[in-house]
């Protein structure tokens, strides 16, 4: 398995952060560490992403920062160049995934039907996320899908939290679980970082019951 996935598998969870500011990408990194979980997933979905994975990334080494919601090559780009050590997407891109694969990037992209993972095999990858989890059929899905696919593993994402984890983590071909409980907007806007590496804390706990 990809060194990079082998990490992956290992923490158990990827906190899913949108961050409106780079400026809490130092604290929010800090508090993840101190929780015990050295890693984290930046979203594309804001101007501050690049920057952020940038200051993790170059502060923070011991931490592994992936790029979330990358929709083509520019992202991908400028996800590199910031210091992301991963890509993931929401989606099957075969563009997208192509160019990261010439580039040896690692990515994980989103994938919801057995013909979105039949692409993802072609490309030879080994992981795909499994997106929106909950919403596209959760944990029978997930079984449904792994049963022709023997190598195949799966992170889903996507209405995963402190309830429902452990039954993820609990089928051997679930990879790692993305998700934000941990690292909610409403917590990072406030400063609330105590909070924060509380609930990482707590998260890393329930993993290591797992493993």
């Amino acid at each position: 398995m990809n060194p990079i996935l082998e990490r992956i598998k290992q923490y158990g969870i990827i906190p899913v952060v949108i961050l409106e500011d780079a400026k809490a990408a130092r604290p929010l990194a800090k508090a993840l560490c101190e929780g015990g979980l050295p890693v984290a997933e930046i979203t594309f979905r804001t101007q501050a992403a690049a920057e952020a994975i940038h200051i993790m990334s170059s502060e923070f080494p011991q931490m592994l920062i992936g790029a979330g919601t990358v929709l083509n090559s520019a992202q991908v780009d400028a996800a590199a160049e910031a210091g992301a050590g991963f890509i993931v997407s929401p989606g099957l891109n075969p563009r997208t995934v192509r160019y990261c694969i010439d580039k040896g990037i690692l990515i994980i992209p989103g994938c919801a039907t057995p013909s979105d993972v039949e692409q993802a095999i072609e490309n030879r990858l080994e992981a795909v996320k499994f997106f929106p989890a909950e919403q596209a059929g959760g944990l029978p899905m997930i079984k449904a899908m792994a049963a022709p696919y023997g190598n195949m593993q799966f992170m889903p994402t996507g209405g995963i939290n402190e309830a429902n984890i452990k039954d993820y983590l609990s089928f051997s071909r679930v990879l790692a679980c993305g998700g934000s409980w941990m690292v909610k907007n409403e917590l990072i806007a406030r400063g609330d970082y105590e909070t924060i590496t509380r609930l990482t804390r707590e998260a890393v706990t329930i993993v290591k019951e797992i493993q």
